[in-house]
């Protein structure tokens, strides 16, 4: 079997780091291959900071929503064009390559996006950090499965959901670091290119996966590489596996020209790919990345104005965020990959629904707009939109139709409590100051509200229940449930399919947020969620301690939809049915 069989009942997690002193080069290849889910993550976390401060350099995109979104999910639209490429770039010239390109298309990116002039060039600059993070996003977990002990395999793939969630948390960090320094949103953007360097000379000492090389013909090469991961018989079993592994592809008359026409014939394939590509997409209408996306803006719109808090508070999720992937580490190869889906897509729906009833409580009770505090206090300042109501149907504004009414809108609250009537302003820097100057907050994206603090509760909830699941076990099952002739393509038309699931949330969160309202956005991720825990009872084989191999028979042997719960799949247990 391709992977061995590993006996043995240690935890994963403890042999997991017991090789920072057995096997340092196996934990090297996870560590430096993971750098990649960094730069994933650094890309992810550190727009929606960055985002408040490009709204104060350039005019054009504080007015424009689309504008926003477009600045935000441009890299999602090159990040679908790389895991596209990537797929067949990792069949094709290897992973490590292929990492190589995306480190310089990343490190150019930053580049371009620190001196960008005007927002097309930042645009540009954001295309073409997507195209490295949708290469390393897939090539990255991989890498790493390809190079993993069987036993470890979920607990090291899982370092790679680590990598992005600590990127995610460093960026807000520097965020908050460089709140207040000349460029902000410069240095926010242009240090992302340092990890993108510092992971290029990292893959340049590290060989190719052993398991591309062996498929290429380098049975040499690939067997050195194995023996230098496994003990000398444990790397018999693999050397073993890999051999009637390529033996197989040739009796199949296997070739790169016919891998599409194959995905879709033969059954095995088939199966694994409905699984891998509907978690991928699930993970991204569960709503994840419009949290991380516009964690600050959703912080805004639960009644939190200033942006120094909004990053302050997004950090906190963040955090949480990160801590998540590590509990996924510890309980990846010991709980399962099923059980750890179905836990946090439940826990999801619960968080999901609080998200919903709070901001339809703070949609509902919103500050009214006092005639007198818009008009005689604020004289000149007063919004048009509102100067242009007769004065019966005034009365019935608050700040969320005083927002609503216009881009040109802005609500300053009143100085007493900010829950009392207000000013509905023109929206402009004069009009900010002004209202600063006189001890109150301004908002421009939420309303002031009472229940903020449990919309901060419900955003740690929703995160905590899923990094450990929903973040880390699709992109561990579509690094292991493909043959591995298949495995390239899969993984890219998988990671593909992520992205463009990434870009069309991400594109219409905030257009969502002004048609329908945040609490029907936050409820419309909520029913993906609960319908994501029917497909994984339905489609989603458990694959915990399989040799890949095995979980290629496996899938051979399932049916297409199955009813299991903790049940796990194994050939053996077919076999009895």
């Amino acid at each position: 079997m391709e992977g061995g069989v590993h006996p043995g009942e240690a935890s994963a997690f403890r042999d997991c780091f017991a090789l920072a002193g057995t096997n340092l080069f196996v934990l090297r290849l996870a560590s430096s291959a993971g750098i990649g889910g960094f730069l994933f993550g650094y890309d992810t976390g550190v727009i929606s900071g960055a985002l408040l401060y490009i709204r104060d350099t350039f005019f054009a995109v504080e007015k424009s929503t689309v504008l926003q979104e477009s600045i935000v999910s441009m890299a999602v639209a090159g990040a679908i064009v790389g895991a596209a490429g990537g797929g067949f770039l990792n069949d094709r010239i290897g992973r490590k390559l292929s990492i190589l390109i995306a480190d310089f298309l990343f490190f150019l990116g930053s580049v371009v996006m620190a001196t960008a002039v005007n927002p097309e060039m930042l645009i540009g600059g954001r295309v073409l950090v997507g195209l490295g993070v949708g290469m390393a996003s897939m090539t990255a977990p991989l890498y790493i499965s390809e190079v993993s002990p069987t036993n470890i395999r979920g607990a090291l793939v899982s370092t790679n959901s680590f990598f992005i969630t600590a990127g995610q948390f460093l960026a807000y960090l520097i965020n908050l670091a460089f709140t207040r320094a000349p460029g902000t949103w410069r240095w926010m953007l242009g240090i992302a290119g340092v990890p993108a360097l510092v992971q290029f000379f990292l893959m340049l000492l590290l060989p190719e996966s052993p398991r591309w090389l062996y498929r290429k013909g380098k049975e040499a090469e690939a067997e050195a590489i194995l023996k230098r991961i496994y003990t000398q018989e444990q790397a018999e079993e693999e050397i073993l596996a890999l051999r009637e592994s390529v033996e197989s592809e040739k009796k199949e008359n296997f070739s790169e020209k016919m891998n599409i026409a194959k995905i879709f014939t033969t059954a095995t394939v088939r199966k694994g790919l409905i699984a891998g590509v509907g978690l991928q997409i699930l993970q991204q209408f569960a709503g994840i990345n419009t949290v991380m996306y516009y964690s600050p803006t959703i912080v805004q719109l639960a009644g939190y104005a200033s942006n120094q808090t909004a990053l302050l508070l997004s950090l906190i999720t963040s955090g949480l965020n990160a801590l998540g992937s590590v509990v996924s580490i510890f309980f990846i190869d010991r709980t399962g990959r099923r059980k750890l889906l179905l836990i946090s897509l439940t826990g999801c729906v619960v968080s999901l629904a609080l998200l919903t009833a709070v901001f339809h409580e703070s949609g509902t009770h919103s500050p009214l707009v006092g005639l007198s505090e818009s008009t005689a206090k604020f004289d000149g300042l007063t919004c048009p939109a509102y100067e242009q109501v007769p004065a019966t149907n005034s009365k019935a504004w608050s700040c969320v139709t005083c927002l609503g009414a216009s881009p040109d809108c802005g609500f300053c609250a009143s100085s007493v409590n900010k829950v009392a009537p207000g000013a509905c302003l023109i929206s402009n820097s004069t009009t900010r100051d002004t209202c600063h100057s006189v001890g109150r907050e301004w908002y421009t994206k939420g309303c002031p509200s009472n229940f903020g603090w449990l919309a901060l509760i419900g955003l740690a909830l929703y995160i905590i229940f899923f990094s450990p699941g929903m973040g880390t076990v699709p992109w561990l099952v579509n690094s292991e449930i493909y043959p591995l002739r298949f495995r390239g393509i899969c993984g890219g038309i998988a990671a593909t399919a992520c992205w463009v699931s990434n870009l069309i949330v991400s594109q219409t969160f905030l257009s969502l947020t002004e048609g329908i309202g945040t609490s029907w956005t936050f409820m419309l991720f909520g029913v993906v969620a609960f319908v994501g825990i029917y497909f994984v009872l339905l489609f989603v084989p458990e694959t915990k301690g399989l040799p890949i191999e095995e979980i290629e028979k496996m899938l051979d042997r399932r049916r297409s939809i199955e009813w299991q719960f903790w049940k796990k799949d194994r050939p053996e247990q077919n076999n009895q049915a």
